[in-house]
């Protein structure tokens, strides 16, 4: 059976991601920093193990044939998201296992076409409504390019739409690679199951490997 762990596993996407993994029928473990916290949210018969995720060690991760990177943080601090793919990168350098799944944000996609085209943390950053939680695309961005120049570790990227909701799973998912994703009323949204669907079906039969792909509801 393949054992996953999910980092931030009781927040959005984690918690998501976690269920969808049990029902998948994965042998799946939260990484959290309160075991009390991943019981009430997860159930209390749940696998845990209990520590700050910069303090995980190789010996933790590789236990594991997968572990999903679902850590958020609050904007203060989103130097972090890139800060701690440094550090799991760091411990797994030289290693085909386990296989990482950064969950990463809308800002390091492409909006426009042609001569417009541009990463959408570029339409985030001069709206000045945005301000106070820009800072979290424009890490999630930084985190993207420090990993595309990792060669030797097994990490996969995945972003949601323009907007990353809570929400139910989608009937009809749109994939794609760089570019954001619209349905046919325009708009370019992820709910967290759709989110949680294609981490699983990614975890159950890999389809990239050192790249990012796109999910959005259709």
């Amino acid at each position: 059976m393949t054992k996953v762990g999910i980092i931030g596993a009781t927040g959005m996407a984690g918690s998501a991601t976690f269920k969808a993994a049990i029902a998948a029928g994965l042998d799946v473990t939260a990484i959290v920093r309160s075991t009390d916290k991943a019981k009430e949210t997860l159930g209390s018969d749940i696998a845990v193990i209990e520590k700050d995720t910069f303090d995980l060690t190789k010996a933790d991760l590789e236990q594991f044939d997968v572990v999903v990177n679902a850590f958020a943080t609050a904007p203060q601090q989103a130097y972090l998201h890139t800060d701690l793919a440094a550090h799991l990168v760091a411990e797994l350098r030289e290693t085909d296992a386990p296989r990482i799944i950064f969950i990463l944000g809308a800002g390091s996609t492409f909006a426009g076409t042609g001569d417009d085209r541009h990463y959408a943390y570029d339409d985030i950053k001069e709206d000045p409504a945005n301000a106070s939680w820009q800072a979290i695309p424009e890490n999630q961005l930084y985190e993207f390019n420090f990993l595309k120049d990792v060669k030797n570790v097994n990490w996969v990227g995945m972003s949601p739409g323009q907007l990353f909701v809570p929400g139910e799973l989608a009937d009809n998912i749109l994939y794609g690679e760089d570019d954001m994703l619209f349905d046919k009323d325009g708009n370019s949204q992820t709910t967290s199951d759709t989110m949680a669907k294609a981490i699983v079906d990614e975890i159950v039969t890999p389809s990239h490997k050192q790249s990012r792909f796109i999910v959005t509801n259709g």
